[in-house]
Order: structure tokens, then C-alpha cells, then sequence
């Protein structure tokens, strides 16, 4: 027997078997099998796994593997920003001149271990396809769940940008998914789950495959670097890694009472690996011109919505201390250099903060052999796209050719726009359709062979040549149209597509945040849940009263950058806003930069209607009416809002109470909402746990 102690881990093997324990979660290897699994102190498991790697037609399985070794010198202690733990390996001598090694990290008090896979031979050699986490049953499940496991069971599917309006989907089984970089197991009701999902972002775009036949039985799991598909908006394969030793991503496995502690766990797991952009001043609030007028934009309407949030709505408290912001959207290029220098020139001298747009990595043009101005060399558009091993343009995306993030000639663009920028005053800036800069193709370095390894360089130019230290002043780098990793290079992120004004567009946005509120602080600063539309979007009829307010509601609770979206030269735009945006209680909310949690998980692509905000003897519910055609009475459980269900609680209604004083509610908060209709209701109480 061979024991190695590290705080609270204990490694320990036992004849044919491998095990380190925390108390919390098991890590067992059993070197008869090649096999693996994860076992946690309450009876949750995932079982039968191993690894995989493949060359061509050829795969190699470490359950396959003719020998299975654990040397004790490859067992070390670990410190670091998860604490004091313990790493150790398995190597696995596969047929054919390869090993492969599993490599596992456990640390004291955490419910999660960490597990790569690396792949070693002696010459060179390359693949795109690794799997550090695979299982391939026909009976019995994979996950499991423990006593009084329920037959419902869901798989969140977690999309790999936000382009083209795709939808989170929490999936009931029987099921085949394939979600991108993380993904959750779990049971709606009692909310157990697992979480799944990478923890580096330098090479691999990560799968999760997910099957399941029979309702409450998963039966296969997949989860490995090289996906690239329809949802990754490749058209090639996903690019292989070269060298002797190669390594998957490194995945994080964890199982949670609450499969929404873990999803948030997660989301700290990779701010500890990679840390967010760090940004020190408050939610940005302001304006953005796309929703309000689009491709009309003008002089006189960016200068005129400056104006109106100077005079008429930050006299009424619509700011921040990171100040107020007002933000050019697409077409700002059709103002003259002297309108665009007055329109700055206006909007700091009202004491706000200009912003602009760009697509570093996108070409518009319809001739790609047109010159390429403004860098060194001789260049058309053409030896700066992206193309496939044959040389061959890549289909378009949204109407544009994918620009390689490793060519000098795009990379010099880009500094030199973003030097643009500073020198004409601007302190923000939205960077759109990046996911072009993530895709597969044949690059100008031939050290860059990922689609992943090409969006970090173009993205590293960009977050240094805005570095504060750089400029001498903070610069808010927002994304848009974006992978949701790598994430270490800007502020904040959308959360879902284009967002108006309707109620069916409150919807979607309520997915995101349904299953993506977990980004905000962890991945990002800041979630965005897009231009706030209170009245109407230039391409839509004006939303009824409720929608506008509910579109209001879900951004405050979304995370939030709170930048508003319509022409106010509209009076009725106008008069919404002076009335809405003068309710300092819901802007305290959103000055909070936090994301409401789900109360529950919604089913497919619907998203919940009860948000929650936990607190110290308090929390705020936002509730939602998702039919723009009829009331609806809801019943909200106590417990399921984190209010203890033996209490009796003060609710204020944040919206319409007004003078009103607090009413009373006991064991279930008792909700009717109008058509399309959203409350903020902050509920008082002593005693209480997580919402």
C-alpha cells in the first residue's frame, strides 16, 4: 500500500486501485480496467470513463491500453489558487508506439477534481482529437445520482457563441446532445447535478457529448478537444495539435446539492486559471445607437440622445460612478471627421463618456482583391481572409469573410484602430461578429494551428493596445457577437443575440441569463443583456407598456450593462424613460452588477419566469408573464426562492407599491400579472438560505 497526505487529500493505493479523497469527492483509478470514475460522499457518481486519442483512422482507449501504471514519483503536492491538493498520473501503454497519460487534480474542500489527458509518442505527431472523459455504455447509466435519484433528468446544452439568436436548451431526457465548453446534468427539482466543462482555452475548442436512451439514464459521455461543426461556424475541421506530447483541455468535474452552485463554481475554476479583464469602475450605464435608429444613424440623433440623458435623465439619477457612456454603433463611419469630432467634443462636455464600434476580424467588402490600405507591404483583402488547406475562401458568416487574427498586415488594422480610437477621446468600444476570428483555416503563422490560437492573438492585440497602463485612462472593451471562451479579454460580453423590444425578445434574453447568469464576475465583469428598447426598435412596431417595462426588468436583472436602446426624439420613448428610469430602487439593482439566479430551469429552449437575488435576511424576486396575450396568476413556493417556508415575509413591490406599504405573504408568494407584465418584489425576512 502507498499513502501520500496533502492538507485534507489522501492518496492512496491499494493493489489494482487509485484513490484520492478530500471527504467530498473520490478519484478512483482502477489499473486492472484503464478505467476511472468520480465518486462524491452523498452517492452521486460517474462511472466506467476513460480516455481516448486519435491520428487519423486510428483511436486509441486507455480501457484498451495492454498495460496500467502509477508511479508514485509522479504523485505532487499542489498550492495555488484552489488551494493545497494533490496531482498525480496514470500512465496507460495503448497498442502501437503511444502512451497515454491521465492526469488528475484533487484539492482539500473542494467538491470538484480537475482531469487531462496527454498523449506521448516518441517522433511527432499530431491529432485533433482528444477526449480526457469518455464513456460508452449499453446498460446502466453513467451518472448517477444516489438515493431517491428522479427519472427527470436534464442536460444543459451551452452554446459555443451567441450569433444567429441560438438558444441554452435545458434537454429532458431520452437525449443526444452535443453542448460547447461546459455543460450540467442534473435533476430540475431537487436540483442535484453534475457540472462538466474545460478550464483551458489555449488550443481546443471543447465538446460534450451527451446520450441517453431512456428517461433518467445517460449512457454515453463524451467530452474532448477538437469540436468544430455548425455551432462552432466551421466549415473545416478543427486544427491538430503537433508535437510529441500532446495534452487535451483540462476539464473540470464536479458534483453539487445545487447544479447551480456548480455551474457558478465553475465559472470561479476558470477566473482562477485565466483571471477576467479587471475593471475597477462601476456598471456602465448610457445609450446605444443600433436599436434606436440602425443604419440611419446620424449626427443629430447620437448628439441629440447625449443631450436628452443630460438633461433630462441623469439630473434624475440615470448614472453611475464609471459615468455615463454614449456609444456609436455600426455606421458611424457616415459621420464627416468634423461631426465626429463635435459629436465627442459634446458629449465630454456633458459630462459623459463616448464609445465606437468595431469588427476586427470581419471584411464587409465584395471584392476580396481589392488593395488593403493604410499598412505596411502590398496586400488585398484576399492574403489577409482565412482559407481552408486548399487555399479556398471560407463561406461567408452574417455576409463576411473571416480575416486571420495572425496576419501582420490584420493585426497592424487593428492597432492602428484602436490608437484611432484613444486619440480621438473614445473610452469604449463594442467589438462585434468576433466568432469570425475563432474559425478553423489554414493561417499566416504556421505555429497557430487552432481556431482558439488565432482569437487569443487577435484578441491579446486589442486588450494591450487599450491597456489602461498603455493610455493612461480605463477603456471598456465590450464583445458582442462573440465565442463565450476564451474570456480574459474584455469587460463584458452579451449574453444572447440582438435583444429588442418585444415581449418574445424579453423571452430569449431570459434564456441567457436562465442558464448563463453564472458568466457575470466570473468570466466577465459584466454580463450585457444588449440595448434596452423601453418603447420601440427601429425595426418593430413600439412594444405595449408591460413589454417595454419587462425588456427594462430582465436587463436590470440580467447582470447588467445598462445601455439604453431607443430614439428618444420619440415622445413616447421619452416619457418612458423620465417615468421608469426615475425609480431609484430598480436602479439601485442594477448599479449592483449582479445577475438574478434562476429559480428554475425552464425546459428546451424556454427560459424560468422567477428570478432571485439573494440576501442577508432579504432577497428580490423578479417574476416574469411571458404571454403577451393573457394574465397569468403565479404561486411561488418559498423554497424555492431560498424564504424559509416557516416565516412570514414583508414583500415590497418595486415597481407599483409606491407609498403602499409592505404586504404580507406566508409559505408562497402569491403573483397576478397583466399581459407580458414583469414585478420586482423585494421580500424581508429572518432566517434563510440560498435562493
Amino acid at each position: 500500500m502507498v499513502e501520500f497526505r496533502e492538507s485534507g487529500v489522501l492518496l492512496r493505493r491499494d493493489g489494482q486501485h487509485v484513490a484520492a479523497d478530500n471527504g467530498l469527492i473520490r478519484v478512483e483509478a482502477d489499473l486492472a480496467t484503464g478505467e476511472f470514475s468520480f465518486r462524491w460522499k452523498d452517492g452521486m457518481a460517474i462511472t466506467g470513463l476513460f480516455g481516448e486519442a486519435a491520428a487519423g483512422d486510428r483511436r486509441w482507449r486507455t480501457n484498451r491500453a495492454a498495460a496500467h501504471r502509477f508511479d508514485p514519483q509522479s504523485v505532487r503536492a499542489v498550492a495555488d489558487g484552489f488551494g493545497r491538493g494533490i496531482r498525480w498520473t496514470v500512465e496507460h501503454d495503448a497498442p502501437g508506439p503511444i502512451t497515454l497519460r491521465h492526469r488528475f487534480w484533487c484539492y482539500d474542500g473542494l467538491p470538484y477534481a480537475f482531469v487531462e489527458l496527454e498523449a506521448v509518442r516518441e517522433a511527432e505527431w499530431e491529432t485533433n482529437d482528444i477526449s480526457p472523459l469518455a464513456a460508452l455504455q449499453n446498460d446502466g447509466a453513467v451518472f448517477r445520482f444516489g438515493e431517491g435519484a428522479s427519472r427527470d433528468v436534464r442536460v444543459l446544452f451551452v452554446p459555443f457563441d451567441n450569433d444567429k439568436w441560438v438558444r441554452y436548451a435545458s434537454c429532458p431526457l431520452p437525449v443526444s446532445i452535443e453542448s460547447h465548453e461546459a455543460t450540467a446534468v442534473y435533476e430540475p427539482d431537487s436540483r442535484r447535478g453534475f457540472v462538466l466543462g474545460s478550464v483551458t482555452h489555449d488550443f481546443w475548442k471543447t465538446g460534450l457529448r451527451v446520450e441517453g436512451a431512456m428517461p433518467g439514464e445517460i449512457s454515453r459521455l463524451r467530452v474532448y478537444g477538437g469540436a468544430a461543426g455548425l455551432h462552432t461556424r466551421d466549415t473545416v475541421p478543427h486544427g491538430a495539435a503537433r508535437g510529441t506530447a500532446i495534452a487535451s483541455p483540462r476539464i473540470f468535474v464536479g458534483a453539487f446539492a445545487d447544479y447551480r452552485a456548480g455551474l457558478e463554481a465553475y465559472g470561479r475554476a476558470n477566473d482562477v486559471i485565466e483571471p477576467k479583464l479587471p475593471w475597477s469602475g462601476g456598471v456602465p450605464f448610457g445609450w446605444n445607437s443600433w436599436s434606436a435608429v440602425m443604419d440611419k444613424l446620424d449626427f443629430d440623433v447620437y448628439v441629440g440622445a447625449a443631450d436628452f440623458l443630460r438633461g433630462e435623465l441623469m439630473t434624475r439619477g440615470f448614472e453611475n460612478e464609471s459615468a455615463v457612456y454614449v456609444n456609436f454603433d455600426a455606421f458611424w463611419s457616415k459621420l464627416s471627421a468634423e461631426e465626429l469630432a463635435e459629436a465627442i467634443r459634446r458629449v465630454k462636455a456633458n459630462g459623459q463618456r463616448p464609445g465606437v464600434y468595431y469588427t476586427p476580424f470581419t471584411f464587409w467588402g465584395k471584392n476580396p482583391d481589392a488593395p488593403v490600405e493604410g499598412v505596411s507591404g502590398s496586400y488585398t483583402f484576399r492574403d489577409l481572409l482565412l482559407k481552408d488547406e486548399a487555399g479556398e475562401l471560407l463561406p461567408t458568416i452574417a455576409g463576411g469573410r473571416a480575416l486571420d487574427p495572425t496576419h501582420p498586415a490584420v493585426l497592424e488594422r487593428i492597432r492602428r484602430e484602436m490608437q484611432r480610437f484613444v486619440d480621438l477621446g473614445f473610452e469604449y468600444v463594442k467589438l462585434d461578429f468576433l466568432t469570425h476570428g475563432a474559425l478553423e483555416g489554414r493561417h499566416y503563422l504556421p505555429e497557430v494551428r487552432s481556431g482558439i490560437q488565432a482569437y487569443r492573438t487577435g484578441m491579446a492585440a486589442i486588450r494591450d493596445a487599450l491597456a489602461p497602463e498603455r493610455i493612461g485612462r480605463p477603456f471598456f472593451i465590450s464583445l458582442s457577437i462573440a465565442p463565450l471562451f476564451p474570456h480574459g479579454f474584455a469587460h463584458g460580453r452579451r449574453m444572447c443575440c440582438d435583444v429588442f423590444g418585444l415581449i418574445g425578445d424579453t423571452a430569449y434574453l431570459l434564456n441567457a441569463v436562465t442558464h448563463g447568469w453564472w458568466v457575470n464576475d466570473t468570466l466577465y465583469r459584466f454580463n450585457d443583456p444588449d440595448h434596452t428598447v423601453l418603447y420601440q426598435s427601429a425595426n418593430q412596431h413600439p412594444s405595449r407598456p408591460h413589454e417595454g417595462r419587462s425588456r427594462l426588468t430582465a436587463a436590470v436583472i440580467g447582470g447588467t450593462m445598462l445601455l439604453l436602446g431607443d430614439d428618444f426624439r420619440k415622445p413616447e420613448a421619452a416619457e418612458r424613460a423620465l417615468e421608469w428610469l426615475a425609480n431609484g430602487k430598480v436602479l439601485d439593482l442594477a448599479r449592483r452588477g449582479v445577475s438574478f439566479i434562476p429559480a428554475e430551469s425552464g425546459e428546451g429552449g424556454l427560459p424560468s419566469d422567477v428570478f432571485v437575488l439573494p440576501g442577508d435576511g432579504e432577497c428580490h424576486v423578479a417574476v416574469f408573464n411571458l404571454d403577451g396575450g393573457a394574465p397569468a396568476r403565479k404561486r411561488i413556493p418559498f423554497g424555492r426562492i431560498g424564504v424559509p417556508e416557516s416565516v412570514e415575509a414583508q414583500v415590497e413591490d418595486l415597481w407599483d407599491g409606491g407609498d403602499a406599504p409592505p404586504f404580507t405573504a406566508a409559505g408562497e408568494l402569491d403573483v397576478t400579472l397583466q399581459p407580458a407584465e414583469a414585478k420586482i418584489y423585494r421580500l424581508r425576512f429572518h432566517g434563510g438560505e440560498r435562493g
